[in-house]
């Protein structure tokens, strides 16, 4: 700054003080111009060139392979009201390289984007009936599975901030979307279609009467996978893996992640899963519970292991704590690796859990904060996936969102 002002400096001095005049005159100032031009121009190039690594000056590769897959959960549920449109435009707008989410299925077929089995009082409000006398009103506490989308869509889901994340800004009157409703509002913030989606079909397989079966999962999730721009960059991930099984089946081409953790490799008193289709850990060779896992989500022909970073069982929440138990290992990792698949662990929202599993080798990281994440990738000199231009996926929420 301290050059471009002495530059100026020169400039004046130089047109108040010539005694020359006519062409002289003008040749003078046009080379007094030149040297300001010159100086700014060099000023500029230092700072830019001088700008730390860490921060890149140009975004994303066009692929997550190409950058650390730093994903949103629920679209990012640490800064906005879960599952909803916001979440996922300001999982854009952050840089998220994945948008994580869940799907559901509704009484009458649709496929929506939600985590939870049923509406929880603690993410939505009531507002009416979508006729006097429904019995099934009030909505709130009733499950997706016995809901009619109309009914779903006179929900609130965007006045109430979770407890836990107490930072959530609240979009007062959203709905649940479905899927379509979802991919068309991606189709307009993201026209190039370079963000990638994990979707989580939401079965219940120790409960079954909660939830659709797998088999109407697959089927009603698959037909809007094939049919939507995104079709390749879909990864499809569940807990019950009869769920993978059955879209390995139906097509072998969508990228399978399966998720566990320590409530569902086993059953009570160790018995048989209902959540790993069959599957017995203990009948695999790995000398540890993690490299048994992951021994069996290769057996089934996953693409990705997802598992929980932390035990349910841990004494504390942070690995500079006593007390933490971790459930994603590095031997897991590594036996992960050895069968080609990556390794991406949920959910992290904690930088010391980050760096723990990133030391560990983890391909990517599902987390509540995204914009954290890559904030810390970006100090790590980590490539990471491009942030999208706010105002432009700010006018598309706004073209694409339902309100009560």
């Amino acid at each position: 700054m301290r050059d471009d002002i002495e530059s100026q400096r020169l400039v004046s001095v130089a047109r108040a003080q010539s005694p020359l005049s006519g062409n002289w005159a003008i040749m003078a100032r046009f080379a007094a111009t030149c040297f300001f031009l010159f100086t700014v121009f060099a000023v500029t190039a230092q700072v830019a060139f001088a700008l730390p690594t860490a921060w890149p000056v140009f975004s994303r590769a066009s692929t997550s392979k190409e950058v650390y897959d730093i994903q949103g959960h629920r679209g990012g549920r640490g800064a906005t009201v879960e599952s909803t449109l916001p979440a996922f435009a300001w999982g854009l707008i952050y840089g998220a390289t994945t948008l994580e989410f869940d799907n559901g299925i509704t009484k009458d077929g649709h496929v929506i984007v939600w985590h939870d089995e049923n509406i929880d009082p603690t993410k939505c409000k009531d507002t009416k009936p979508v006729q006097e006398g429904d019995s099934l009103f009030p909505y709130v506490g009733k499950y997706v599975a016995n809901l009619t989308l109309a009914q779903i869509k006179t929900l609130d889901c965007g006045s109430e901030r979770l407890d836990g994340f107490p930072l959530q800004v609240l979009y007062p009157g959203t709905k649940i979307s479905t899927l379509p409703e979802l991919l068309s509002f991606l189709d307009c913030a993201d026209p190039s279609h370079d963000v990638e989606l994990n979707i989580e079909s939401k079965v219940d397989a120790q409960f079954p009467n909660l939830t659709r079966p797998p088999e109407d999962f697959v089927d009603a999730q698959y037909k809007l996978f094939k049919s939507s721009k995104y079709y390749g960059k879909i990864t499809y991930q569940s807990f019950d893996w009869r769920t993978l099984i059955l879209m390995k089946k139906v097509d072998p081409k969508i990228t399978l992640a399966a998720l566990a953790d320590s409530n569902t490799v086993s059953g009570a008193n160790n018995t048989t899963s209902t959540w790993l289709a069959g599957l017995r850990l203990d009948s695999f060779p790995g000398s540890t519970l993690g490299v048994q896992l992951a021994q069996a989500a290769h057996s089934i022909g996953a693409d990705i292991l997802s598992p929980a970073a932390t035990d349910s069982t841990s004494g504390s929440l942070d690995p500079n704590i006593p007390g933490y138990k971790t459930f994603t290992t590095e031997e897991m990792v590594k036996e992960a690796h050895k069968s080609g698949m990556l390794v991406k662990p949920w959910t992290v929202n904690r930088l010391n859990i980050v760096e723990q599993v990133y030391a560990w080798g983890v391909d990517g990281i599902i987390t509540d904060y995204p914009e954290v994440v890559r904030r810390w990738a970006l100090l790590k000199n980590i490539a990471v996936a491009k942030t999208y231009d706010q105002s432009k996926v700010l006018t598309c929420l706004k073209k694409h969102i339902q309100t009560v």
